[in-house]
């Protein structure tokens, strides 16, 4: 059974730092296509960061964010900076097996519950 279990969010002020945690178990990640998303209150999720044989961000968090992988503990990671209060919102980690548009979260197969992320102003 694959499980994604998300960590590292929490209440920060603007222009702070925070890094979440995508721990993975039940497969192996080294070759897998991954992504972060994030679901603010009403309103759909989206897209922020994918890592597979390159790494993409949306254009709002360019420059401030960092997507990244520890193969050996099964762990994906995003550091994020400069944090702005429209970066609150709940961030999960997916996988897909199969691949398909990566900003598309229609192609991912596995969700982690997600962590809250609040920037205060």
């Amino acid at each position: 059974q694959v499980q994604l279990v998300e960590s590292g969010g929490g209440l920060v002020q603007a222009g702070g730092s925070l890094r979440l945690s995508c721990a993975v178990s039940g497969r192996t990640i080294a070759t897998d296509r991954m992504a972060w998303f994030r679901e603010a209150p009403g309103k759909e999720r989206e897209f922020v960061a994918y890592s597979g044989s390159g790494t993409f961000y949306v254009d709002s968090v360019k420059g401030r964010f960092t997507i990244s992988r520890d193969n050996a503990k099964n762990t994906l990671y995003l550091q994020m900076n400069s944090l702005k209060p429209e970066d609150t919102a709940v961030y999960s980690c997916a996988i897909t097996r199969y691949g398909g548009s990566y900003y598309n979260r229609d192609a991912y197969d596995f969700w982690g519950q997600g962590t809250q992320v609040t920037v205060s102003s």
